[in-house]
């Protein structure tokens, strides 16, 4: 079976052929402006506008813990704005990362990168802001991703 590609570099610059799907971690608030995101908004503006409008019509669509929203970032590049946290601070309930919903937006991130014929790129997603842990991420992304034939490389920024 395939493994998990770990490599050190910017995750907003996959350097493999074909089509890529950048995933990463959203809270459920509508929040965009630290960490992972900031990178991504200073490639491509696409990525943070389109959040921001499915946070804003959040009540005539699928916005919530779990969701995924692709959206295409250049001709083979597309990005995953996948909500995986509860609020943007630690607090009486804990961390804001919310495993369950990450293991069932990987669950969907799969049917979008199979469809694309995507490899599937990303920082150790859920483990920064969010307060996780990648020991249980890790199992989630074998599971949901490579299990199923999808190529993951994980980056670790410098």
């Amino acid at each position: 079976m395939a493994e998990i590609r770990y490599v050190r570099g910017d995750a907003t610059v996959p350097s493999v052929k074909g089509v890529k799907i950048i995933a990463h971690v959203c809270n459920d608030i509508g929040g965009w402006g630290k960490g992972f995101v900031l990178a991504l908004s200073r490639r491509w503006p696409e990525p943070e506008a389109a959040y921001r409008a499915w946070h804003r019509d959040r009540a005539a669509n699928d916005f919530g813990l779990g969701a995924v929203q692709l959206v295409q970032a250049e001709r083979y590049v597309w990005v995953a704005n996948m909500i995986g946290q509860r609020g943007v601070r630690t607090g009486s309930k804990g961390v804001p990362v919310r495993y369950e919903a990450i293991d069932t937006a990987l669950d969907r991130l799969a049917g979008h990168a199979l469809d694309l014929g995507a490899s599937v790129h990303m920082p150790r997603i859920g483990c920064g802001l969010a307060g996780g842990r990648w020991s249980r991420v890790e199992p989630l992304v074998r599971e949901r991703l490579v299990s199923r034939g999808i190529p993951v490389t994980v980056y670790d920024h410098d």
